[in-house]
């Protein structure tokens, strides 16, 4: 039986991951933590810990537990690139699965828009357009800047350099070699992301919502349950092409 630490408890993501692991057979709940919880003290009582805080509190169970040697499932967004580099190294002391989106059909949706950057995307005008609640703070979302990433990195292009996160003030022809970001904020949507590439004469669009945060849960678990028995190489962060075996 595989124990499963969860941090965020008293979020509606924590409550999620509960709720998932008190649905499945093979796992338990080992810890429940929430801010202020010691992680040192219950080291003992946990095989892999789940996350979904903030980059700072991340990092920080992140030390705790490659210095303990415990794994660590991450879903947390809006790590910048210094966070990015220490989360980085942290886990060459212990295997991790960083994703900014842990569904199974978002991560089925990168590999589409890879085949379509491959098919379409030098003739398009490409554009992503995210949708999230009030309260998330990080935009665009980690998972519409993965979306970006996957398709520059076809196309051979560096999302830092042909992002483009707002026109306001920008008076030329589009560039056709740039990637548009739109973010909307409002209400309770838990998200929805779809991705446009524009032809002449028909367009080609990737759409994914999500309408349950269980859907996350199910995916992060599903991850616990993988990263468990995966090798403990050096330098092993695992990403949920992993997890799901998408070649």
């Amino acid at each position: 039986m595989i124990k499963i630490a969860v941090t965020g408890v008293s979020g509606r993501m924590g409550q999620a991951i509960i709720e998932a692991i008190n649905q499945n057979d093979s796992v338990e709940l080992g810890v429940a933590l929430d801010k202020g919880d010691d992680l040192n003290v219950v080291l003992n009582q946990f095989d892999v810990l789940i996350d979904f805080t903030c980059p700072v509190a991340t990092l920080g169970y992140l030390a705790i537990c490659a210095k303990a040697g415990k794994r660590m499932v991450i879903g947390t967004t809006g790590f910048n690139d210094n966070e990015l580099n220490q989360l980085t190294t942290l886990a060459q002391n212990a295997p991790i699965v960083f994703a900014p989106n842990m569904s199974v059909g978002v991560n089925l949706s990168l590999k589409l828009l890879e085949m379509a950057a491959k098919v379409v995307g030098e003739e398009s005008d490409i554009e992503i357009i995210e949708t999230h609640h009030r309260f998330k703070v990080d935009a665009p979302s980690g998972t519409a800047l993965k979306m970006g990433e996957v398709i520059a990195d076809t196309l051979g292009r560096d999302l830092k350099t042909c992002a483009i996160y707002g026109r306001e003030g920008i008076e030329q022809v589009r560039d056709k070699n740039t990637i548009g970001f739109s973010t909307i904020r409002g209400g309770d949507v838990v998200g929805e992301h779809t991705v446009s590439f524009f032809m002449q004469g028909e367009r080609v669009e990737i759409t994914h919502k999500a309408s349950s945060r269980m859907t996350f849960a199910l995916g992060a678990l599903r991850a616990a349950i993988w990263l468990d028995k995966a090798p403990s190489n050096k330098d092993c962060v695992y990403s949920m092409k992993d997890v799901l075996e998408i070649v």
